[in-house]
């Protein structure tokens, strides 16, 4: 057998670092950069991106990457795609390790990643590392699988030795309570201060969905929202502060579901994530935490549909 070594990119290795996308997901990879290997090696160049790859004598066999859309402290571990004949050898797994023990040098405190849900793959290498589950984003991507339904994508969150990422120390509402005790107990608490605005308010349209991002949630605002097109299918993110329990009953009032937290742009804070609409599926999913999540996403969906059934079976009847 070839034996396999993990090296730093190189410029040269950008054509074959695409070719690799390109035979393992064709033309259908959410990130367009991949197929100009000129982008792979500005990126790398200017270091938005830190590359590692797996070859052998003749070939790139596996590639992940550190990403950073702007200086910080904190990268998402992402664009991780091993070839075929090179799986079963824990690449991906030797790949990231790697990339978390250069994360200390680079000055970084904490990193995030997207666990694709169509298969376990992804889902149980973040977790053999050290990374854990914090939030569901449904129906986020186009499938890279050429699957018919969006991609939902598991958020997880690794800290760097030495570095928290606290949340509020603030009584939980008990229909997440569990759920948000656990992530306590990983990332640990604060007293909770007001603090500036991180992001400012934006709405953006992102294919199919709506994205909402929210620094403080108030009674104007939530009537702005409650009067967007109910066929919209919209995610917020909303800065997690002590008032989460009254944003909590505002979102599930207009029918939103709460499916969990990511972090926000900085070195501390967190979001906490709402989505309203959701293509029906099942999926078993590695972290139980999230499949709890899933299952409720799913369950305030079907009702949202039987409701909206019901209401234009009342109106067609009273038209007549």
């Amino acid at each position: 057998m070839t034996r396999l070594i993990c090296r730093p990119y190189r410029p040269s290795d950008a054509d074959a670092v695409s070719r690799l996308f390109r035979e393992v997901y064709g033309d259908i990879y959410a990130q367009p950069d991949v197929y100009l290997p000129n982008m792979i090696s500005q990126h790398n160049a200017e270091g938005r991106w830190r590359s590692i790859l797996a070859v052998d004598d003749t070939r790139v066999l596996g590639h992940a990457a550190l990403c950073r859309d702007s200086p910080s402290n904190t990268a998402e571990l992402a664009l991780i795609v091993v070839n075929p004949t090179a799986q079963g050898q824990n690449l991906a797994t030797y790949l990231g390790l790697e990339l978390l023990r250069q994360s200390a040098f680079l000055g970084l405190k904490n990193i995030s990643i997207k666990q694709v849900t169509h298969h376990p793959y992804t889902q149980r290498m973040a977790g053999k590392i050290g990374f854990h589950s914090t939030g569901l984003l449904p129906d986020y991507v186009p499938s890279p699988f050429a699957e018919p339904l969006p991609e939902t994508i598991v958020m997880g969150c690794h800290l760097i030795d030495g570095h928290t990422r606290p949340l509020p120390d603030i009584p939980w509402p008990a229909s997440c309570r569990r759920f948000m005790q656990h992530l306590c107990s990983v990332f640990g608490t604060r007293q909770d201060n007001a603090s500036p605005p991180v992001t400012p308010l934006q709405i953006k349209q992102h294919q199919h969905r709506f994205d909402i991002v929210i620094q403080r949630l108030n009674k104007r605002l939530l009537e702005q929202i409650s009067q967007l097109p109910r066929h919209w299918l919209i995610s917020a993110r909303l800065e997690l502060s002590r008032h989460f329990a009254r944003d909590l009953h505002s979102f599930s009032a207009l029918g939103f579901a709460f499916t969990g937290l990511m972090p926000t742009p900085g070195d501390n804070g967190w979001f906490a994530l709402f989505h309203r609409g959701v293509q029906p599926r099942s999926l078993n999913l590695h972290c139980a935490h999230m499949q709890r999540l899933h299952d409720d996403l799913q369950q305030n969906a079907n009702a949202m549909r039987t409701h909206q059934y019901v209401d234009a079976r009342i109106g067609s009847r009273s038209a007549a």
